[in-house]
């Protein structure tokens, strides 16, 4: 993506007081949503131009690649932005897993009656997502 395609991108994105987007990346095999992360300006710029998903850790205020440590890497494949500009979708080629407890995905409990329990494994859908 050229810089004036950045450009254009980044005008659409309301980063919030601290820079920053919450930014949903979502399995481009099937569907799944596979975690919730934070991107602020220099993160996004370098997903559009490099096209392998970075984050900004809130915990290390530092740019996150996402795989760099864990092997585990995101591709985009698409960028989706909400109709307010306050939220990103990353749709990904998912490396390994998504979760830094090993899980494919972060959404792997759900609340229910008894309180919180494992969620059921994610079914695709069955379309060709290609």
């Amino acid at each position: 993506m050229d810089d004036s395609a950045i450009e254009r991108v980044l005008a659409a994105v309301k980063f919030d007081a601290q820079g920053l987007v919450p930014a949903i990346a979502q399995a481009h095999d099937g569907g799944e949503v596979l975690m919730m992360a934070w991107m602020n300006r220099d993160s996004l710029i370098e997903t559009l131009k490099s096209g392998r998903v970075v984050y900004w850790s809130r915990s290390r205020q530092a740019l996150w690649r996402k795989g760099d440590t864990s092997g585990h890497e995101q591709h985009l494949r698409e960028l989706r932005i909400d109709c307010d500009g306050d939220t990103l979708l990353a749709i990904v080629d998912q490396t390994g897993a998504a979760c830094h407890t090993g899980a494919r995905t972060c959404f792997f409990r759900k609340a229910d009656v008894a309180g919180l329990a494992e969620a059921e494994t994610f079914r695709p859908c069955g379309h060709d997502h290609a």
